[in-house]
């Protein structure tokens, strides 16, 4: 083969990957925390009785858990401007990772939704609480501790999918090492050490996920 690993092109860079990883987490954390707040109202909308409600919600999880995440960030960026709605790229691929991010903990939380006994509703508004009061004082709590686990792969996974935004040049971590790649021509150096710090952060959410599990577990 008689090919040498050299990795001084890219420590010369590391810091532009670490700025890299550093916008990858914002984007996950911002997208997971905005995608959140839509889940949880799509959840409820899911396990309500009212086909206002369930259908316009339902077509929403279908249609974007059913299209690519790449066409939806390439459709925002280059389609939108064409019908007077610009966003720059940042923007454009929050918006798609927040929307794309809601539908699939939609699931998550309608799964964790039915879990609940339905006698916990029952009793909240027999003791006066509204309807809204019951499902953010008593539901959303109970619901939240129950998905803990498959919520933490769920936001490891949207980190990781952090890395499409490179296809409209945010300069995130995959950007960033294509660019080191590009101008070192060290193919397999540069994605050693780019794929090393996905595994890095992918177990720091992990274990923050774990962290937050045991703080919330129910006592035995």
């Amino acid at each position: 083969m008689g090919y040498t690993l050299n990795f001084a092109a890219v420590w010369r860079n590391f810091d532009f990957l670490l700025s890299g990883l550093a916008l990858s987490l914002g984007l996950a954390v911002i997208s997971i925390l905005i995608g959140a707040a839509i889940g949880l109202v799509v959840a409820f909308a899911l396990t309500s009785k009212s086909r206002f409600a369930v259908v316009p919600a339902r077509v929403y999880v279908t249609v974007i858990r059913n299209l690519p995440i790449l066409v939806l960030v390439l459709f925002v960026f280059f389609a939108l401007p064409q019908m007077g709605l610009r966003l720059d790229k940042i923007k454009s691929f929050l918006l798609v990772l927040s929307l794309y991010s809601g539908a699939y903990l939609a699931e998550v939380f309608r799964a964790g939704l039915l879990s609940i006994p339905r006698g916990l509703t029952e009793a909240g508004l027999a003791i006066g609480l509204t309807g809204m009061q019951t499902r953010s004082s008593i539901i959303a709590p109970l619901m939240l501790r129950n998905v803990l686990p498959s919520l933490s792969s769920t936001i490891i996974s949207l980190f990781k999918d952090t890395s499409l935004a490179a296809a409209i040049a945010v300069p995130e971590l995959t950007f960033a090492a294509r660019k080191i790649n590009v101008e070192s021509f060290r193919v397999i150096e540069t994605w050693m050490v780019t794929s090393a710090l996905y595994v890095a952060a992918c177990f720091l959410i992990a274990a923050v996920m774990r962290f937050v599990e045991r703080r919330l577990a129910l006592p035995r």
